[in-house]
């Protein structure tokens, strides 16, 4: 049997491949190797996972937020080894590529990630070959639930919301106003978690014009600063996968058609493409 996990920071979908062809699934909390030790992620699985796994795991591929680099993929690695020490192989991956595999399998694209924050890839055969990076919350994420929230309210805030749109949002969140913005921007944790929730707000009311412009505008930002600094970014089909992607997908694809962009194939979770990639069917 084989295991394949798409992580983030608060849930792990995890699909079980036996060997007869059949795929199990089941739901963890997420793995986060910036806050969790091997001895940490060990312990949840034996408790979660382990007692729904029935037959010998020969291989595990997990993909994940804050697997950055060797060291931190070696905490996975070594979590997962604990708990299936039967296992014969054991990688660990970033969640980039995980999307870029889930959505591109092994043909050349451009996958992009849209959900709290906002991230980029080239890749060809299963394999990143080039990075636009974005600067994070503060600076960048463009296209992002964090960044359409973020602006919505710095809109709100300044009165330039046209009066309906402004009552709605003050009815929505009337307890909402500058002191407890700034509280929640710059002393308490997860800002980019906090700017995304007001994002829902905005979905809702995408019709209104104003709302509209708000969402097509990041969105054309996201493909000017990331998609379009990629070496013939026109001759790759554009894929996306995250919660704001999935949910903006008709505002995505007509800024994208505005600027010539091909949008591919767009994605709710990454987990249901990794496993047609891992099954060897895309």
């Amino acid at each position: 049997m084989q295991l394949i996990a798409d992580s983030g920071s608060t849930k792990t979908d995890w699909r079980m491949l036996a060997d007869d062809g059949s795929v199990g699934q089941a739901r963890t909390v997420g793995f986060n190797p910036f806050y969790q030790s091997s001895e940490q992620i060990a312990h949840e699985l034996k408790l979660s996972l382990k007692p729904k796994v029935k037959e010998l795991v020969t291989a595990i591929f997990f993909y994940g937020a804050g697997v950055t680099g060797a060291e931190k993929a070696q905490v996975i690695m070594d979590g997962l080894k604990d708990v299936f020490p039967e296992a014969e192989h054991i990688e660990a991956h970033s969640d980039m590529l995980g999307a870029a595999r889930a959505l591109c399998g092994r043909e050349k694209g451009i996958a992009c990630i849209l959900g709290t924050g906002s991230n980029t890839c080239q890749i060809e055969n299963g394999e990143i070959t080039h990075k636009v990076d974005t600067l994070g919350f503060w600076l960048g994420d463009e296209g992002s639930g964090g960044y359409l929230g973020k602006t919505l309210v710095q809109t709100y805030l300044h009165k330039e919301l046209p009066q309906a749109l402004h009552e709605k949002f003050e009815k929505r969140y009337p307890n909402l106003n500058r002191d407890v913005v700034l509280e929640n921007a710059y002393q308490k944790p997860f800002p980019n978690r906090y700017f995304a929730g007001f994002s829902k707000f905005l979905f809702d009311n995408r019709t209104d014009a104003a709302a509209y412009q708000i969402a097509a505008n990041a969105f054309g930002l996201f493909f000017e600063k990331y998609v379009q600094k990629y070496p013939d970014y026109s001759n790759y089909r554009v894929s996306l996968t995250g919660s704001v992607a999935f949910y903006y997908s008709d505002i995505i694809r007509r800024v994208a058609r505005e600027k010539n962009i091909t949008i591919g194939v767009i994605m709710e979770t990454p987990i249901a493409g990794l496993t047609l990639y891992h099954q060897g069917k895309s």
